[in-house]
């Protein structure tokens, strides 16, 4: 194993003892791709396992970060300290954060039991951010009892947040088309907590009926948890202790029945996935640079091999 570098060592033992910019530093790291990511993923292991991950997601102008801003205030009255990820579109000129889910939190910003930060999507689809697993992992090390993930806002294929969770709550809103996709299959499959926002406008019980009425196709087990749908106003707080007490249910629930040692073991193997194929693909890069992948291609034009055999030959190379 490498030794870990100092400033590695420091930034973590920084971050442990409530240090946000040590925590933001770590986090630029995994975001960055930087090499020391290994010695920092070492770092943080005897640390982690400790939070919640609760993500939010929906469609756009359902109220995410409203709705996240209302539960972090909830929480933190709790004495709960709170970390927040919002992973945002990506600027096309820069790459990083394009909306800043902070600026509509910043009632929290100088809160020294919040940390907030906008993560990029990087062209990563999904709602998420390719770096959001590890940045997850030191927020967790940093002492985070609770970790909102609030993603992209992208639509039905929003659902690979419900791979990262602990417990994933579904935002809708009436007035958005919301009825009707309760009928289809997508990002209505994945949630642990519905939560029907702008309940003070026409059509949100309707919503709720509609999604009651889909949830009850649902074949589950004795004993499974059934998804409670609520309703929210979350500018006025209205409604959020509700939630915040489903997702403590949620929580106790999965615990007892093993279900959060599941998702935390099928967390924990698609990372390792993820950051095998980001090794395998980089060594693949070196094929291009070396010529060897264009020898082989132009060995399947001339019909000296096949694709096939010409894969497995770039396998072995690897």
């Amino acid at each position: 194993m490498p030794r870990r570098t100092v400033a590695v060592d420091e930034l973590v033992r920084s971050a442990r003892d409530g240090d946000p910019r040590a925590v933001a530093r770590l986090i630029s790291l995994v975001e960055d791709d930087a090499a020391t990511l290994p010695e920092l993923s070492a770092a943080l292991t005897p640390y982690v396992g400790g939070a919640q991950v609760v993500g939010l997601t929906g469609s756009p102008g359902v109220g995410k970060s409203t709705s996240t801003a209302a539960l972090v205030g909830a929480l933190r009255a709790e004495d709960l300290r709170v970390g927040v990820l919002a992973v945002d579109p990506t600027s096309p000129f820069s790459g990083g954060a394009l909306l800043g889910d902070r600026i509509r939190m910043s009632e929290h910003a100088t809160d020294p039991g919040v940390f907030i930060r906008s993560m990029a999507t990087r062209g990563h689809l999904g709602g998420l951010s390719v770096a959001a697993p590890l940045a997850l992992r030191v927020l967790d090390a940093a002492g985070c009892d609770v970790i909102l993930v609030e993603t992209v806002g992208v639509g039905q294929s929003e659902v690979e947040v419900a791979g990262l969770a602990d417990t994933t709550v579904v935002l809708l809103a009436p007035g958005m088309g919301d009825g009707i996709q309760a009928a289809k299959a997508g990002i209505l499959e994945i949630g642990d907590v519905y939560v029907v926002n702008k309940a003070d406008r026409d059509g949100a019980r309707q919503v709720r009926r509609e999604l009651r009425a889909m949830l009850s196709l649902a074949e589950r087990g004795e004993g499974a948890w059934k998804p409670p749908i609520l309703l929210t106003v979350a500018y006025r707080g209205e409604g959020v202790e509700e939630v915040v007490a489903a997702i403590r249910d949620h929580r106790r629930c999965a615990d007892d029945s093993g279900d959060l040692d599941r998702r935390r073991l099928r967390r924990a193997r698609d990372e390792i996935e993820a950051i095998a194929a980001a090794r395998l693909r980089a060594r693949f890069a070196s094929l291009h640079g070396d010529g060897r992948l264009d020898g082989l291609a132009a060995d399947v034009v001339a019909s000296r091999t096949d694709p096939y055999a010409a894969a497995e030959a770039v396998v072995a190379a690897l």
